[in-house]
């Protein structure tokens, strides 16, 4: 395992942003292009390689935390409901998440020419799609809603950066340009809706809640529109009679809103608005599940308990470049190009829990929403792009062809 040294997990994030339209992951179709299996006891230990599917299409081993990405196409990822989905052009296919089996595949229909999915996430139950229409049509996009086995269901509206974000029951709760709405999937009812202000506000979802952001101008955050996903019911919170939340909305976690400025983030409750700790440090990575926030401050990588700005961990900064995602204090951490492996390193004991095999140029899906991507909250499988076989570089490429890639699925 290889320890990288960068500026930290925002400017990664960045650059995986510009580089997620090239994150398509493009299941076979012929029976070559089957999951190999892992099988045993050694199967069930972390980091082991469940499954391994190969890719075809033409694909690139980038350098750098790019990765294999394909060199042509779109596309996106998630993991949810026992399934994880790929998307790419309008067709999304979903494999068993513990065995690598294709569970279906379907393209989209009925939609203007042109459309293409800007993102996927799995929910129990359903798949919701965002298919963004062609340039010149409305700068919404539609929510194609898949069952589970499927099959296409509603299209709801939703907007540029919204979508779905929950899913229970046989409803879904769409984010919209100027509405938080959720819909009955059976007859395309509206349950009920929830204003948000004009299009483009900042939102975040932190258990049964969603968080919108109410800005101000160029001074911060007026207020944020709390709202039950299950009921609708909603809570206006604000900074205070005169006051502004300064900033951007950054995270939720553990019912504390996290706001981000030049200087640093800082806590705020959810339900008061009430200052919890002030700025301090740089935002790297966030685990809602235990309520810690992991900050960058001078050389060490703090885990602050968000409810009160204790710290309550320190490890080396220098870990933050290749740290991707944490969840129950491991985070996962992702060496790069032809030695590149996954592992798992605790930031309180401050060790690696477990490497994997190798995954040379492995790639991270990102969703920035957090609801779908490479992993999930309380998930125990990361998805990932490899290329096994490297080929010729030509000119003008970003990296070497990739003349074997493949998508590994791998326990943690």
């Amino acid at each position: 395992m290889r320890i990288g040294r960068g500026a930290g997990a925002w400017a990664r994030r960045a650059v995986l942003v510009v580089v997620l339209v090239g994150a398509a992951v493009i299941p076979g179709r012929a029976s070559s292009q089957q999951a190999q299996h892992c099988d045993g006891p050694r199967c069930r230990a972390a980091g082991s390689i469940l499954w391994t599917a190969g890719m075809p299409g033409s694909w690139l081993a980038v350098p750098g935390v790019t990765g294999t990405v394909p060199s042509l196409d779109t596309g996106y990822a998630a993991l949810g409901g026992g399934l994880a989905v790929f998307a790419d052009g309008l067709r999304v296919t979903a494999f068993e998440v513990g065995t690598g089996r294709r569970a279906w595949q379907t393209t989209i229909s009925g939609l203007l020419p042109g459309s293409v999915i800007v993102g996927v996430r799995a929910f129990p139950h359903e798949v919701a799609v965002g298919v963004q229409p062609p340039p010149g049509e409305t700068p919404e996009r539609d929510e194609v809603i898949l069952s589970e086995s499927g099959q296409q269901g509603r299209i709801y509206p939703a907007a540029a950066y919204g979508g779905a974000i929950a899913a229970a029951g046989g409803s879904t709760v769409v984010v919209g340009r100027t509405a938080v709405t959720a819909y009955a999937n059976s007859s395309g009812r509206v349950l009920w809706s929830r204003a948000v202000g004009p299009p483009g506000q900042t939102w975040r979802v932190s258990g049964q809640y969603i968080y919108v952001a109410q800005p101000d101008g160029s001074a911060g955050v007026l207020e944020v529109r709390r709202i039950s996903l299950t009921s609708g019911a909603e809570t206006v919170v604000r900074a205070g009679p005169h006051a502004v939340f300064p900033g951007a909305l950054s995270a939720v976690a553990d019912g504390v809103m996290l706001f981000t400025t030049p200087g640093g983030v800082a806590g705020y409750d959810g339900s008061t608005g009430r200052l919890l700790w002030p700025e301090k440090a740089t935002l790297e990575l966030t685990d809602p599940g235990t309520g810690v926030a992991y900050l960058a401050s001078g050389t060490a990588l703090e885990g602050v308990y968000v409810a009160s700005g204790t710290v309550l961990s320190r490890a080396a900064l220098s870990v933050a470049s290749s740290l991707y995602w944490v969840s129950g204090g491991v985070a996962l951490g992702l060496d790069q190009d032809a030695l590149g492996d996954a592992w798992g390193y605790s930031l309180t004991s401050r060790r690696v829990l477990w490497t994997s095999a190798g995954l040379p140029w492995p790639h991270f899906f990102v969703d920035l929403s957090g609801l779908g991507g490479s992993a999930m909250q309380g998930g125990k499988v990361v998805l990932l792009a490899t290329c096994a076989r490297v080929g010729a570089t030509t000119a003008g490429a970003a990296g070497p062809s990739c003349s074997r890639p493949e998508l590994a699925a791998v326990l943690i």
